[in-house]
Formats: C-alpha cells, sequence, structure tokens
C-alpha cells in the first residue's frame, strides 16, 4: 500500500495562520517527503465554509490546486502529486486538458489527476451556474472525461457535448505520462460508481469510512464493472481518512486534546476522543497498523491521511512522524 498526505492549503488549515502562506505549505511538502509520503494531495473550491463541520461562519480561501502544484513540484522531487479532487464545472474541458498536460511536464510525470462531479454550490456560483441536479452533474463530468481521455495524449479530438465542446483540438505538447496521467473519480453514489467503472481508472472515496460500509460500496463498484464488462481489480482503488496516531494511550489522548484546543471556531469542544476516532484512522502505531491492514485486505491501493479535524488540516506538524511511523508499521 502506498501513503498520501493531504496538504494544508486553505485558510483554515494550519492554527495560528490566516491567510496561510505558501511557505506553508511547502513546509508541510517538504516534512512529508522527507519522511517518505508517496503522494502530497491538494482540492479544488474556490472557497469553503467550514460551518457543516462545526466551525465558525463564513468562507475560507484556498490556494489553486494546480498553480500550487506546479510551484511546488520545484519544491519536492520525489512524491506524485494529485488533485483530490477538481471540480468537473471550475474550467472548460479543452482547457483543463492543456493545464494538466502542462503540470505533468513541469512535475516530470508525477501527476494523478482526480477528478468529480462537484457538490458546493458557492464554487458554481463562482462561474455563474446554480448547482445542478445530480444526474446533470454527472453528465457534465463524464463529457469531461471523455475529452481529457483524448486530449492529454496530444489529440486531436473532437467533441461536442452538451457542456464541453472541442472542435479539431490538439494538446501539444502532450502530457509526459503514456498514454497519460491516470484519471481517478472522486464520490460514492451508486451512478457515480458505474462511471468509474466505465471511464475511469481509479476510484477515491474520503473522509470518514468504516470497513463495513466501505465494503457496501466496493459490492456496487464489482456489480457496475461486471455488467460492463471491466475486471473490478482493474480500479485502483484509493481512500481519504482523517488519521491521527500516538506513542501510546497517553499520547493519542494528549495529541487529541491538542486538535481539539486548535480546532476552528471550538468545533471539538464536547467531542470526546472514542466519539471522533469512529471511521477515522485513530490510535496507538500499533493499532493504526493493525486499521492499515484491515484497508489493505479490501483492495486499497493508497490511503491518503488529513492530520488535521478538517480536511486539508493540521494540529501540529509533529503529528506526521508519528502518524508515518503507524503507516509503515
Amino acid at each position: 500500500m502506498q501513503f498520501g498526505f493531504a496538504l494544508p492549503h486553505y485558510d483554515f488549515s494550519v492554527p495560528g495562520q490566516s491567510p496561510l502562506r505558501f511557505e506553508t505549505i511547502a513546509a508541510h511538502a517538504s516534512t512529508a517527503e522527507a519522511l517518505g509520503f508517496d503522494s502530497l494531495w491538494v482540492s479544488d473550491h474556490v472557497s469553503l465554509s467550514i460551518e457543516r463541520y462545526g466551525g465558525p461562519p463564513g468562507e475560507q480561501f484556498a490556494y489553486e490546486p494546480l498553480t500550487t502544484l506546479a510551484a511546488l513540484s520545484g519544491v519536492v522531487s520525489r512524491p506524485r502529486l494529485g488533485t483530490l479532487v477538481l471540480s468537473e464545472a471550475l474550467r472548460p474541458a479543452g482547457v483543463l486538458a492543456k493545464a494538466l498536460a502542462t503540470l505533468d511536464r513541469v512535475c516530470r510525470g508525477r501527476l494523478d489527476i482526480g477528478i468529480g462531479a462537484g457538490w458546493y454550490a458557492p464554487d458554481f456560483e463562482a462561474v455563474g451556474m446554480a448547482l445542478p441536479p445530480p444526474g446533470e452533474r454527472l453528465a457534465r463530468l463524464r463529457e469531461v472525461l471523455v475529452v481529457l481521455d483524448a486530449l492529454l495524449p496530444g489529440g486531436p479530438a473532437s467533441f461536442n457535448g452538451k457542456a464541453h465542446i472541442v472542435r479539431g483540438a490538439t494538446n501539444l505538447p502532450p502530457a509526459l505520462q503514456a498514454p497519460r496521467p491516470p484519471i481517478f473519480v472522486g464520490g460514492k453514489g451508486d451512478r457515480l460508481l458505474r462511471l468509474v467503472a466505465e471511464a475511469a481508472d481509479g476510484w477515491n472515496t474520503c473522509w470518514v469510512w468504516r470497513p463495513d460500509d466501505y465494503r457496501g460500496r466496493l459490492a456496487v463498484l464489482d456489480r457496475a464493472c461486471e455488467e460492463v464488462g471491466r475486471d473490478p481489480s482493474s480500479v485502483r482503488r484509493t481512500i481519504g481518512l482523517y488519521a491521527l496516531a500516538g506513542e501510546n494511550e497517553r499520547d493519542v489522548a494528549a495529541r487529541y486534546g491538542r486538535m481539539q484546543r486548535n480546532a476552528p471556531g471550538g468545533m471539538l469542544d464536547g467531542v470526546p476522543l472514542e466519539q471522533w476516532r469512529t471511521g477515522r484512522l485513530v490510535g496507538t502505531v500499533e493499532q493504526v497498523a493493525e486499521q492499515v491492514a484491515g484497508w489493505a485486505v479490501l483492495g486499497v491501493a493508497e490511503l491518503i491521511v488529513s492530520a488535521g479535524p478538517l480536511p486539508f488540516s493540521v494540529s501540529g506538524l509533529d503529528d506526521l512522524e508519528v502518524l508515518r511511523a503507524a503507516l509503515s508499521s
């Protein structure tokens, strides 16, 4: 199994620092590389409210993912760099293909492309759209997958979709990886898993999952693959989980106590550790290693950790060292 790290890149991501500085993102990327993480990930929102997670109201701002990864490609030389996940509506498909092919060359063939149908209404409003119903969002996502598959290797490509159109388009220079960088889709619904089976290299879901619930989604994915004549094992499975590890139970409790104190707006006040650890990767080094082994049995090829109370956040940089030790035990 490989292990990825969800980089802090929002104004809520690092305690005591808002607005977030790029130098802080770079420092976390360098630390993760030194600790042996296999991949680094950023998400895609114009802004994000954390009120739905129990945080304070108001929009929190973020670094744009593609330019952030381009800058980080000069900071770290070994880990793969990925999007978890791009929001389909924010970029025309042809323009996105051009940007991704360029990024793959800038990072010397280390790009992993995650993309999703989008779910956050303000992202759509930022580009002058109302949030479409789920079926329309999935149809738009399908179109993007067709265009990326054709254009990342260089094209030419023509596609006349309802949302995305390219006419005799070329994309030179093409992506460095041949035939193109891997593309996975993020989400968990039945129709989305059918789209994964039909048109994607892999599938991701995050950030709170119990193995039994995940196993149920795998059954849906496997059925979809069988219906389209695809070997289910050919779908690369990755999962994102909140994670916290300690040397012993006292250390786990102390680290969680710090996370509670640092959590934006007191969002973890009154939430005991035993409640918070459900569906998350939490425990001593030995306990986390056992949980990781269980995810491996379910066919997870890569586990991506978010080491804070929110997606793409951290509680303390020193949490990464013990967490990485637990993952590799």
